[in-house]
C-alpha cells in the first residue's frame, strides 16, 4: 500500500510539472515552495552521498526548496531545515 500512495504522489508531481511546463531534473532546476519526491543522488562523491543521507535525503523523500539566495538553497526536508550548497542541489534528482 505505501509503494501504490507514493506512486501515486510521484504522479501527482509528475503531471504537475509536465502541466505547467517545467521538467526538472534536479534540485538547482526546482521552483521554491514546490514539494518534490526525491528520485536519486547522483554524484560519485562518496563523501557528499554519505553526508545527505545523514540530512534524509534518500529516494522516496519529499524536498522543498524554502528559499535561494546566491548559491545557497533552503531546503526543508523531514520537518528540519538546511542551507545546502549548489553542488549538492545539482546532485538531488526529484
Amino acid at each position: 500500500m505505501a509503494e501504490s500512495l507514493l506512486g501515486r504522489i510521484t504522479n501527482k508531481v509528475y503531471q504537475f510539472k509536465e502541466i505547467s511546463g517545467d521538467l526538472v531534473e534536479n534540485l538547482s532546476e526546482a521552483k521554491v515552495n514546490v514539494e518534490y519526491i526525491i528520485k536519486s543522488i547522483e554524484t560519485n562523491d562518496e563523501e557528499m552521498k554519505n553526508f545527505l543521507f545523514t540530512l534524509g535525503c534518500y529516494e522516496g523523500e519529499e524536498i522543498t526548496i524554502i528559499s535561494i539566495l546566491a548559491d545557497n538553497y533552503v531546503i526543508s526536508l523531514k520537518d528540519a531545515r538546511y542551507s545546502i550548497d549548489s553542488e549538492l542541489a545539482k546532485a538531488i534528482i526529484i
